[in-house]
């Protein structure tokens, strides 16, 4: 029994939704999204709201019952208030700009590194922080990651894209400094 696929999904006035076959078709104030429904697996709108229920009862079907159901109400929750991720950036010189809808980073390489905003993507910049934003949970989540693996934070200094809130736990410097002496025999 899948509790996560039997929940029913309610939908927002402001959001309209229409199945054709295996597509659904989500509109909201924020843009539209678009699902495929894999065989085995249906949605239907009822008073209450959208019902998704599976013909089969193979492992798989059962997982994937779980899963369109999160992908619905993730998109209706996109295109009524959007998904954001935000990225801290953190170092000497380490720095973001925007340029036209294109994502500039400078973060300790010899040349800027530019990141295309994909379609339905924005990106917006406060004071070293950068916040990806769109209706795509998944898509979002992509491009954050996509910007976060330029400069991973590295674990001695803490410099590098970090997600807002990680936490970064800190490595000890060589032995030495962590005495705080010199080495025998570097008098």
């Amino acid at each position: 029994m899948s509790r996560i696929g039997n929940a029913i999904i309610t939908v927002p006035s402001e959001v309209s939704v229409t199945t054709e076959g295996n597509h659904v078709m989500v509109k909201g104030p924020k843009g539209t999204l678009e699902l495929s429904i894999p065989s085995g697996i249906s949605v239907t709108l009822a008073p209450a709201g959208l019902v998704v229920s599976r013909s089969l009862e193979s492992k798989q079907a059962k997982a994937l019952h779980g899963f369109v159901r999160a992908e619905l109400a993730n998109s209706i929750t996109g295109v009524t208030l959007g998904w954001t991720k935000t990225l801290e950036l953190s170092g000497v010189g380490y720095r973001a700009a925007l340029s036209d809808t294109n994502l500039v980073l400078t973060v300790g390489f010899s040349h800027p590194i530019t990141i295309a905003s994909p379609q339905g993507i924005t990106f917006t910049m406060t004071e070293g922080k950068i916040v990806v934003s769109g209706v795509d949970k998944h898509l979002v989540g992509q491009v954050a990651a996509t910007i976060r693996a330029m400069k991973k934070p590295e674990p001695y200094k803490g410099k590098g894209i970090a997600y807002a809130g990680e936490h970064i736990r800190k490595k000890a410097g060589k032995a030495a400094k962590a005495i705080g002496g010199a080495p025998e025999g570097a008098k």
